[in-house]
């Protein structure tokens, strides 16, 4: 009787999950849908593997790199969660990517930044995006720089504890919301599709629940 409960329950929840228009992206077995690019030709395999229906990524002391999804996107809604099972690091979600490599590893793209404390910053590569002047960080000598400064503070969660990532990129307009604070919004966008990239940049995360909705346009 239980196991058919359970069966039941899971038959309710894929419904209802299909029924919302998402489509999952991670399928929390293998990395079909998923081609890798790393630096010094490193082995995929000694830094992306799945466990327990999650992306694990050994990033720390390895070659950059990214996972890119196989298809290219245009308004959507991006979901996924996130933790630094250890004590945090760099990472990023590339929305847009064309070219490969652009910069490094790194293909033509809008990054949505991840870093511990710094999660929803922009960072453009080879792209361009509107914000609030304010935003425009200052690099080398006092040039503005390629990051673009989210708009709260805080809304992230301690490292171990899972956070959520929710990515609305409709025409050129970009929103970003970190545990359901919006955080990040920018306009006037130089692409509006692209693959889906997650980087690995020498540190450890593990990424899960990763789906997308398909929005309409206009």
């Amino acid at each position: 009787m239980k196991k058919l409960l359970t069966v039941l329950l899971l038959g309710v929840a894929t419904a209802a999950f299909a029924e919302e228009g998402w489509t999952p992206l991670f399928n929390g077995k293998d990395f079909t849908g998923w081609t890798f690019d790393t630096l010094d030709k490193a082995a995929p395999e000694t830094i992306w593997s799945v466990k327990d229906d999650t992306v694990v990524v050994m990033g720390k002391g390895k070659p950059n790199g990214v996972m890119r999804t196989e298809k290219s996107y245009s308004n959507y809604e991006l979901e996924f969660q996130w933790r630094w099972p250890d004590t945090g690091g760099n990472s990023g979600c590339l929305i847009h990517c064309t070219d490969p490599r652009l910069m490094s590893v790194w293909p033509k793209s809008m990054e949505v930044q991840l870093m511990k404390d710094n999660a929803g910053d922009f960072w453009v590569i080879g792209e361009t995006i509107e914000v609030q002047p304010e935003q425009i960080a200052k690099g080398k000598n006092n040039q503005p720089s390629r990051r673009r400064l989210n708009l709260v503070d805080g809304a992230e969660k301690p490292s171990g504890e899972w956070n959520q990532m929710r990515i609305v990129a409709k025409d050129n307009t970009v929103e970003v919301f970190v545990n359901g604070t919006l955080v990040n919004k920018g306009w006037n966008m130089s692409v509006s599709e692209g693959a889906i990239c997650l980087q690995a940049e020498r540190a450890n995360i593990e990424f899960r629940n990763i789906r997308i909705k398909a929005m309409p346009a206009g």
